[in-house]
């Protein structure tokens, strides 16, 4: 980590250090997030106008007070290469200066934030600009009892964030990004069961976009049908080039965070796609096959599961439907559905979809025998989730698998370090995971090609155990040594029973007659 990102995560920290008092995790965390976005979005559009206007020997600031011909082409400019235009009196640095004096200024923070999704109306960002700003409450009473508690204490957290150099002239947007990644993850760990609606831990990210992007220097298109705040997405393009990002989010304040990620790491409104609602029951991209699709859905999370889905394309062939109460397999179908020919998809799952019967069997052995898409199982360690202690898996799909003879299985639940109270991990432990499925090796205790014939064996029953043998052996005892070791410790406890007795007959008092047999 270089030390400007330390320098940001510090005062980042510091800003969550203030509200903390007033607030739980998931609230300040949207305050924060909020501001950080705001004033990237001040930064950015004076940086790309002021370098517009270089030739005219004028900043943006000079310019919009000129006349209303210069102000309409400046907006119009903005809008075409950012998707969103701010006057520049309601620009991050002027409320700074506001704080720095103490003035209040809540009111004009209020309209610049309406501002900024107001200007996209009618044009090709509209849509994912709207809302963005709506989990910031400027007048809830946990910013302060009064007017002017709540104007204190956003004016310390805009002091914080101005000392803040996010670098935006030398496009070192990773910068910003990683502390945006960051600060999701450091509220994920404290928020619970409530993490996995927004956060996938970067390790686990890191193996999914590996494993998707294998061999491509560029992909068409990448998908995840439950984005949460879009870093699994975005991490897919640190890996390759991804023309276009296309997700779904059921919550509202994570699909918020979704489009803001996405803007904030340089993906321009045109190249992304994020829409709002649940996946399932009123999918949005169904028209689409993608390149990449990767997810980290809920786990065994209930859904309607109704009879109307039998007759729904994406479930219709396999005969049943995934269970109420776990919608592991009605995601997975709905993945599939939209997995390009030949494309790759690689979903976190908890280990039940392994081995779980009745409709989740039906549904694992057409997706084997019938169709052979699936390409490899990676167990995962225990504990490396927010919220959760269970052992996870990786599923592999591909619909044209370069080796359809088999199913390779990884066994990669012992490589890990622990950390606080998580399990985490390690660069080393990622890198066996991804090179040992694109080599598809045999190596002792940790992965095991598995021809179909075994599958079938096995009643297509997945659990990992059945496939890699990790079972250590004991050491052979040694009686003598055994032997031994009795003999030292009854030595030791006979000078035990002999300083007791003398102690005894010191203080006088009737000693204890041990009987102990060898």
């Amino acid at each position: 980590m270089s030390p400007a990102q330390q320098k940001l995560h510090q005062i980042l920290w510091n800003i969550a250090d203030d509200l903390r008092g007033n607030m739980n995790a998931d609230e300040f965390r949207n305050y924060i997030l909020g501001f950080i976005f705001f004033k990237f979005l001040s930064e950015k559009i004076e940086l790309t106008l002021d370098h517009l206007l270089e030739v005219d020997g004028m900043t943006f600031a000079e310019a919009y007070r000129q006349n209303g011909e210069f102000k309409e082409a400046l907006q119009e400019e903005s809008l075409k290469k950012l998707g969103y235009f701010l006057e520049p009196k309601y620009l991050f640095h002027h409320f700074v200066d506001k704080s720095k004096k103490k003035e209040f200024f809540l009111d004009d923070l209020s309209s610049a934030l309406k501002k900024v999704e107001e200007s996209t109306q009618g044009y090709e960002s509209e849509d994912d600009f709207l809302g963005l700003f709506d989990d910031v409450d400027l007048t809830s009473a946990k910013l302060g009892k009064t007017v002017a508690a709540k104007n204190d204490m956003i004016s310390r957290v805009f002091l914080h964030l101005a000392q803040v150099d996010f670098h935006l002239e030398d496009s070192e947007m990773d910068v910003l990004g990683d502390a945006y990644e960051y600060l999701i993850g450091q509220f994920a760990s404290g928020a619970g069961k409530k993490a996995g609606e927004f956060y996938t831990p970067q390790e686990v990210s890191k193996i999914l976009s590996r494993i998707v992007t294998l061999g491509k220097d560029r992909i068409k298109s990448a998908y995840d049908p439950t984005c949460g705040s879009g870093s699994l997405l975005l991490r897919i393009s640190r890996e390759c080039k991804v023309a276009h990002f296309y997700g779904q989010e059921l919550n509202q304040t994570t699909y918020n965070l979704a489009r803001m990620n996405m803007i904030l790491h340089d993906v321009r409104f045109s190249q992304f796609n994020i829409e709002q609602g649940d996946t399932l029951e009123d999918p949005q991209h169904l028209d689409t096959q993608f390149e990449a699709v990767v997810a980290n859905p809920p786990f065994s999370a209930k859904w309607s599961a109704s009879d109307l889905f039998l007759s729904d394309e994406r479930f219709a062939q396999y005969g049943r439907l995934a269970p109420r109460t776990k919608a592991d397999f009605a995601f997975v179908l709905h993945m599939l559905y939209q997995l390009d020919d030949y494309g790759t998809m690689a979903v976190v799952l908890p280990h039940g979809v392994l081995f779980r019967g009745a409709a989740e069997g039906v549904i694992r052995e057409y997706l084997i025998k019938e169709k052979n898409w699936l390409d490899a199982v990676i167990g995962l360690p225990a504990n490396i989730f927010f919220g959760t202690g269970i052992p996870t898996v990786i599923l592999v799909f591909k619909k044209c698998r370069e080796f359809s003879a088999d199913i390779l299985f990884i066994d990669a639940s012992a490589g890990f370090e622990k950390v606080k109270n998580q399990n985490k991990l390690r660069p080393e432990d990622i890198d066996k995971i991804v090179s040992t499925y694109q080599s598809r090796e045999e190596i002792e205790k940790y992965s095991h090609p598995a021809s179909l014939e075994e599958i079938v064996e096995n009643e297509y029953n997945l659990n990992i155990p059945r496939y890699v043998d990790t079972f250590e052996e004991e050491e052979p005892v040694d009686l003598d040594t055994v032997v031994a070791e009795l003999r030292d410790l009854e030595a030791d406890m006979a000078d035990v029973d002999k300083r007791i007795v003398e102690q005894c007959k010191e203080l006088g008092i009737p000693a204890p007659v041990f009987t102990r047999e060898s």
